[in-house]
């Protein structure tokens, strides 16, 4: 962590601690696999059947016996039988005899007496009949009944986030219902009588609502479930009306202004008559120092100031790790790390959170980071071009080029 914090900053990484230490996960219930997308395992997910299912064939061709096909040449040839046809999704009940194949196609269940496939292109199929040149040995593309995985094995364990992939490996295994956290519900009031929505007239001293889209946008893309997003006016018992709905309906609530020191910053008031616990409120970070963070009987809230850019730092570093938290994801930030193509001067007593260029050397394959330009906090427009948010501690020294920072995702 950064050197230089002053007393009355609480450093980053005792935030991120903070989370940890006062959250604990939402309720596990029992959800239909199709319906868990996102979600997090409460407990071990394991397979309710074998996979395979059972014997199949890895490709389409003939089901043969290796023996029948032992002493098969170019120069001498051996003929099968054809004497049934498997498709995928049937089955036969009649046994191989020697001397026969049987057509298969793949994943297919193989014959009783099969222990081999004759590929397709490896034969020349005459009337009722096959010609094979070569010798197949046994269990030549066979997939046996359980070698991938046994009914009854640990698939995926408890602390497991279930995306996409992890769903289809869970469906076919037969798991029709996993044990899961739930995801957490959150509510967005922003605050600010200077702000409107986009296409609405502006009067001289208005401003376009930058927050409101970005906090939902941030949200949807997480596939968060959203209580509402509501403008607050900046007025005290607006506030604690709009704050004290949020609280009872959510699992978290963002709010976005109104929480600095100003003569119009009423949510720390407000949160604090609602019976809001709160256990921090300054960070030694930069952007975002008035970030305000506190609990009401599990809900939890957190203020983020006002400019844009101070916002997506408290989204992207704050917001995400109370969300993993909440939803019982142990994993923590997805921290990545690369070198600086250029020199980053730090803040003497805050972290910086400054937004990079993310880029790949394409001989070594090594992580660099291009710092951009436009980094007040009230700007935005970088953000067409900005990959992720580097971290740079605070210190007195300059960070040099090919320094490595820890940097998070913005995509």
């Amino acid at each position: 962590m950064g050197c230089g914090t002053t007393p009355e900053l609480l450093p980053v990484a005792e935030a991120l601690a903070t989370y940890r230490r006062v959250l604990t996960p939402l309720p596990a219930s029992d959800y239909p696999v199709e319906a868990a997308l996102g979600q997090v395992l409460a407990a071990p997910a394991r397979a309710a059947v074998d996979l395979p299912l059972f014997d199949q064939s890895a490709v389409d061709g003939y089901a043969a016996r290796s023996v029948d096909l032992a002493m098969a040449t170019q120069d001498s040839p051996v003929r099968l039988t054809l004497s049934g046809d498997i498709p995928a999704g049937q089955s036969t009940e009649t046994a191989l005899a020697p001397g026969c194949a049987m057509r298969i196609l793949t994943g297919a269940p193989v014959p009783s007496g099969a222990d081999t496939i004759v590929r397709q292109e490896w034969v020349v199929r005459e009337e009722g009949t096959i010609r094979v040149d070569r010798v197949v040995a046994p269990e030549t593309d066979l997939r046996r009944q359980g070698e991938e995985l046994q009914s009854g094995a640990e698939l995926a364990a408890a602390g497991t986030r279930l995306d996409a992939g992890r769903l289809a490996a869970l469906a076919m295994a037969g798991v029709a219902s996993v044990n899961a956290h739930p995801k957490a519900r959150v509510t967005v009031l922003v605050t600010g009588d200077e702000v409107k929505p986009v296409g609405e007239p502006l009067t001289p001293g208005q401003i376009y609502d930058a927050n409101g889209p970005l906090v939902r946008g941030w949200l949807t893309q997480r596939g968060q479930p959203l209580v509402r997003c509501q403008a607050v006016a900046d007025r005290f018992e607006d506030v604690c009306q709009a704050l004290e709905q949020a609280l009872t309906e959510s699992d978290v609530v963002i709010t976005t202004g109104g929480v600095s020191v100003g003569d119009r910053d009423y949510l720390p008031e407000a949160a604090e008559r609602l019976g809001v616990t709160r256990h921090f409120w300054k960070l030694a970070q930069k952007p975002g120092k008035p970030l305000w963070f506190g609990t009401r009987e599990g809900t939890a809230l957190i203020g983020l100031p006002g400019n844009p850019a101070a916002v997506l730092v408290g989204l992207t570093v704050h917001v995400a790790e109370v969300l993993r938290v909440l939803e019982g994801d142990p994993a923590g930030p997805p921290w990545g790390y690369g070198r600086l193509l250029e020199d980053a001067r730090p803040d003497d007593r805050r972290d910086q959170w400054l937004r990079m260029r993310l880029q790949t050397d394409p001989l070594t394959g090594a992580t660099a980071l291009a710092p951009l330009p436009r980094q007040a906090s009230h700007m935005l427009s970088n953000l067409m071009a900005a990959d992720v948010l580097a971290w740079v501690p605070a210190g007195d020294d300059a960070w040099r080029a090919g320094s490595v920072v820890r940097w998070l995702p913005l995509r």
